[in-house]
């Protein structure tokens, strides 16, 4: 099989993992989420005290960071050394703080040499903000998704309910998105940005099911 590298780009709840998960089973090829990378980042240095403003502090995480992704029962787990952090890493704390800490040049280098290193030993479909640039800059095909800020609200408004994650109103997450939209976009390192070969997607009023079909043609023109 040719080894497939496939990078999806986007801002927030712009549907980048949930279609990269899928795309990864039909083609039978590893998932790797890099935002669940930065957030494992972000719950360590939350837990340890680290702030983003002592580097010295935030080199010796990252140099005893022991970070992995686990496969049970078909779903990918997020792991800090033995303890699976999947639904902590999704909380609202995390997700109010992850911006600041992935715009941090030391956690970047870090992050990026090791899913440098994944997608060089196998094909896999990699979803973050800075796949197409920055981390898989030959990818052998590149999406960048964009929706409507009340869509992407809409959504995680969505996953939060379900995860039973309540203390945010639907209003907050979207102040949120707009301000991490910002952030992420006028950052000084790796900012969020589409690569000039990159294929737009818009999401915002696509199903699952129509949006996984045309990715996955566009796909195979390129196997």
């Amino acid at each position: 099989m040719t080894h497939l590298t496939i990078a999806i780009d986007g801002p927030a709840s712009s549907g980048k993992s949930t279609v990269a998960k899928l795309l990864a089973g039909q083609l039978g090829i590893t998932y790797i989420d890099t935002g669940a990378m930065y957030r494992a980042v972000t719950l360590a240095a939350q837990r340890q005290g680290v702030s983003v403003e002592d580097q010295l502090a935030l080199e010796n995480l990252l140099a005893q960071l022991d970070l992995s992704f686990r496969r049970q029962d078909g779903v990918q787990h997020v792991y800090l050394g033995e303890e699976d952090v999947s639904s902590a890493i999704r909380s609202v704390a995390v997700t109010q703080a992850v911006s600041e800490v992935s715009a941090q040049p030391l956690v970047r280098e870090a992050l990026v040499a090791m899913q440098q290193a994944m997608a060089a030993k196998e094909s896999v479909v990699m979803d973050g903000r800075d796949i197409g640039t920055v981390v898989l800059p030959n990818a052998s095909i590149k999406f960048f998704f964009v929706a409507d800020v009340a869509v992407r609200a809409a959504r995680r408004y969505k996953e939060n309910i379900e995860r039973g994650m309540t203390d945010q109103t639907l209003a907050e997450i979207e102040a949120d998105i707009e301000a991490r939209d910002l952030y992420d976009s006028t950052r000084e390192h790796s900012p969020l940005k589409q690569a000039e070969d990159a294929i737009l997607v818009d999401t915002s009023h696509e199903t699952l099911d129509s949006l996984l079909a045309k990715l996955t043609e566009m796909i195979q023109k390129r196997m």
